[in-house]
């Protein structure tokens, strides 16, 4: 007797939402938001909204092409293996095809509404993602997050451009901040989680040089990382306020990157310490770039010499 297939129920939107990463979005939302609303000159609050869509559901497509090439690594980490794909619940010819309609949709929006620079660095963003870094440089070197940094950095400065139309000084400061502080950040994570990608054969920097050189390298990007930060003010980009945050800031950032690179892990660690980083590298570039906005705020409305 022949027993009837069961076929697996389709995708509800919840997988296909939880495809766009949507806590990574959050950050490339805002990161966007404020270097649009930090950048000199105008746009119309329609436009503005249009730019930012483009932002986030570029960035969404670009995590959905992502977890469709990784979806077997995904399946063998403790942390991914609950998403749509490892987890069964969605065929991985609808997260790429999702991924490709999000990505190009993005980037045709972005050019007749924004313009074509806007609309050449998201879409460059987006290969850089999901190319670059997802199928090149990740499986290959222990330098993946460093290079591929560079894929979250980007929104800051479509932001910008999205107002401005073109590039300058100020918004490659941005992009250099988000892509000094995308290393002390993901490598805070990657020394806590590292068996997971021990066990998929990732070449992460704690698996491959393992944690002392990892955490020498926090330091080091933690030490670079702060001059940068202030930099916007010391061009005259920004105001005192911005600048006296981002010193405050980078120097609380580097207190605890210190605590991390200079300590001795021992087996059964907690790793608290790398938690706090971690913890605290996301709340810094939220604070940071908040400020970006106060600073501009304070200027327009002649609260700065």
């Amino acid at each position: 007797m022949k027993h009837a297939t069961t076929l697996p129920l389709p995708a509800d939107w919840r997988d296909f939402f939880a495809l766009t990463k949507p806590r990574v979005m959050t950050l490339v939302i805002f990161t966007g938001l404020c270097g649009m609303l930090a950048a000199p000159g105008t746009i119309h609050p329609v436009l503005a909204f249009t730019a930012i869509l483009c932002i986030a559901v570029g960035a969404g497509g670009s995590a959905a092409l992502n977890q469709w090439w990784e979806a077997d690594l995904d399946r063998g980490m403790k942390r991914t293996r609950n998403r749509p794909l490892p987890a069964g619940r969605m065929d991985r010819e609808s997260a790429r095809d999702f991924g490709f309609a999000l990505a190009g949709a993005s980037v045709m929006v972005m050019g007749v509404a924004i313009g074509w620079l806007a609309a050449a660095i998201l879409a460059f963003s987006i290969f850089y993602y999901a190319w670059i870094y997802t199928v090149w440089l990740k499986p290959r070197t222990p330098q993946n997050i460093v290079i591929g940094g560079g894929a979250g950095a980007f929104p800051p400065l479509i932001g910008w451009v999205a107002v401005t139309g073109h590039i300058t000084l100020m918004p490659v400061l941005l992009f250099l901040i988000i892509f000094f502080w995308t290393p002390p950040h993901f490598w805070a994570l990657a020394l806590y989680v590292q068996t997971d990608y021990a066990k998929v054969g990732i070449p992460m920097m704690p698996v491959v040089a393992g944690e002392r050189s990892t955490r020498r390298q926090i330091l080091i990007y933690a030490v670079l990382l702060l001059p940068l930060a202030v930099a916007p003010a010391l061009i005259g980009g920004t105001g005192r306020i911005y600048g006296l945050s981002a010193l405050v800031l980078s120097l609380a950032f580097l207190a605890l990157a210190v605590r991390v690179g200079l300590r001795q892990s021992v087996p059964g660690d907690t790793m608290k310490p790398e938690k706090r980083l971690f913890a605290f590298s996301i709340l810094y570039l939220f604070a940071l770039f908040a400020m970006l906005v106060v600073d501009r705020f304070a200027t327009l409305q002649g609260w700065q010499a």
